[in-house]
């Protein structure tokens, strides 16, 4: 009876947070309503919303989500043209549970991980 998932990730500054997932992403608004402490993006099938927080922590944040994809070498080589940040220890690579991955840090430290299965 499931059909979608849309995470709820935190974020301190709209502006950034929008600048960040629609210049390096792609990602696009979501509809054309502006809420101040509220922002949705668009990517695909994927729809991630954000909230205000702004007095994250960003070294106490915990915030993640998995994103699943097809042709993930095309999008980790398009997040590279980008010069989009990989994170430290996030480098595409196969995993012994059969799927290839990497993983972002926002500017708000929510980690995003891409995967596709191998």
């Amino acid at each position: 009876m499931l059909s979608d998932i849309h995470p709820k990730l935190p974020m301190r500054d709209k502006s950034k947070t929008r600048e960040y997932y629609i210049e390096k992403l792609g990602f696009e608004n979501l509809g054309t309503s502006n809420y101040p402490d509220y922002l949705m993006l668009v990517k695909d099938n994927i729809q991630i919303h954000f909230f205000l927080f702004k007095n994250l922590n960003p070294l106490e944040n915990y915030g993640q989500v998995y994103i699943r994809c097809n042709n993930i070498d095309g999008f980790y080589q398009s997040i590279l043209d980008q010069k989009v940040a990989i994170h430290p220890n996030g480098k595409l690579q196969a995993k012994p549970w059969g799927q290839k991955e990497f993983s972002l840090l926002d500017p708000d430290n929510n980690l995003l991980m891409f995967g596709e299965t191998i």
